[in-house]
């Protein structure tokens, strides 16, 4: 029996629903630290870079030795196995930071929960590619994009509560296990989605490998860099921001979160009108995949240095601004995503998508932490008390590389997506008859 029309529209919402729940659970482990800052500094008495190296270094060790090679095994072989190994063991591994002890068993537990994202991730937007149409791509996309910013509201509300009740340890125990839970639901209720003209090309081979390919195309190689400063601002700033309220503004740590709770309320709609935003104008024309990220970016960029030039004591500019910064700074996301698939083979698109996450991973969740850790470091040698929030103003300037970045791209991707698609066209029709 084939499932009627309905019920395969129900089972798609489904997977898509249970997919973005997943990257949520594994972005709230991901983004917990950043709200435990204080009592895990305090407990262990650690600096501001040693809690960047733990925040951003150990996630960033993990996906660059493992990010490619699962991304590559979930092109080859079933994407549903390889995303449900790596977001249970990344939950387990995550979990297991509740008994750290120092500085090294905190960086490692932080280093095993990154395999979550760097097997689940790239899966999980494969599977989105091969569930819905492509007209469809880029809101289904911010739709999935949606479990960060939902992560990192869960982490600053709901896990600033639990960390205020009951203490950093149990919160990171009881994140751990939820997502656990909801790995093993989507392993028994969610299928393989079948793979959308995945044959093999006719004609002569490529000589490049798949990262080489990537890099040696212009479209995808200001798409990666584009993302990559992106990605630097993003993380750098989420690692620290709840830090600067509570610092600058002398909040309690359940004040800041619930103020960081509405900027990444206002990133998940921001994320959300990002996607349909560009389908719909990418029907008019196709530039405009890119061109709204960079209007995102655009209009990003002041937004978070005003709010970081907010005097102390000012909530309420401050607040406004960075919900701002938080709505427009995540537009980039979902149709850079979506129009990566869209010039890439489907039997790349979980790799494709990897070394952009990989790239993310080192430069942005790698680097962003400990660069902006470091330069607060040194600036408040220099300004006592000053030296994060001039360290964040060096951060968010990372949006305006970014956004050139993807402007070179802008121009590039019509041609490129017509190119991919007529190699499609061409490896899914039929051989003539001699």
């Amino acid at each position: 029996m084939t499932a009627t029309p309905q019920a395969a529209t129900r089972q798609r919402r489904y997977g898509l629903m249970l997919l973005t729940l997943l990257s949520a659970l594994a972005f709230m482990d991901r983004q917990i630290l950043a709200v435990l800052l204080q009592p895990v500094k305090t407990e262990f008495g650690l600096s501001d870079l040693q809690i960047g190296l733990v925040t951003g270094l150990g996630f960033s060790l993990t996906f660059v030795l493992l990010g490619i090679p699962l991304g590559k095994l979930a092109d080859r072989g079933e994407r549903r196995t390889v995303l449900v190994w790596s977001r249970g063991i990344g939950a387990l591994l995550g979990a297991a930071g509740a008994w750290a002890s120092g500085f090294w068993s905190l960086l490692a537990s932080r280093a095993g929960g990154a395999v979550s994202d760097a097997g689940g991730a790239p899966a999980s937007i494969s599977m989105l590619s091969d569930l819905f149409p492509p007209e469809q791509r880029s809101r289904v996309i911010s739709i999935f994009g949606t479990g960060a910013s939902l992560g990192s509201l869960l982490a600053l509300v709901l896990g600033s509560w639990l960390a205020q009740q009951f203490g950093w340890r149990v919160t990171l125990a009881v994140i751990g296990l939820a997502a656990l839970l909801a790995t093993l639901l989507l392993r028994w209720t969610v299928a393989e989605p079948p793979r959308h003209q995945a044959s093999a090309p006719t004609g002569a081979p490529e000589r490049r490998g798949a990262l080489a390919q990537l890099w040696h195309t212009p479209v995808t190689r200001w798409l990666i860099i584009g993302a990559g400063f992106a990605l630097l601002a993003g993380y750098g700033f989420g690692a620290w921001n709840n830090a600067l309220l509570i610092r600058r503004h002398d909040l309690s740590l359940q004040q800041a979160g619930l103020i960081s709770g509405a900027a990444a309320l206002a990133s998940i709609i921001g994320a959300l009108v990002s996607g349909s935003l560009a389908d719909r104008l990418a029907r008019r024309d196709s530039r405009w995949q890119l061109g709204v990220p960079v209007l995102g970016l655009a209009l990003a960029l002041p937004c978070g240095l005003l709010y970081l030039f907010m005097p102390a004591g000012a909530i309420g500019a401050a607040t406004a601004l960075m919900v701002a910064y938080a709505f427009f700074v995540v537009w980039w996301a979902a149709p850079c995503y979506a129009a990566l698939s869209f010039v890439v083979p489907p039997q790349r698109r979980a790799t494709a998508h990897a070394t952009i996450m990989l790239v993310g991973s080192l430069v942005g969740n790698g680097l962003g932490p400990i660069f902006t850790g470091w330069l607060s470091d040194v600036v408040d040698r220099t300004l006592p008390g000053d030296g994060l929030r001039v360290a964040l103003m060096v951060i968010v300037a990372m949006l305006l590389p970014g956004a050139l970045a993807l402007a070179r791209a802008l121009p590039l991707f019509p041609t490129a997506k017509a190119a991919n698609e007529a190699r499609q066209a061409s490896a899914a029709a039929p051989p003539t008859r001699p």
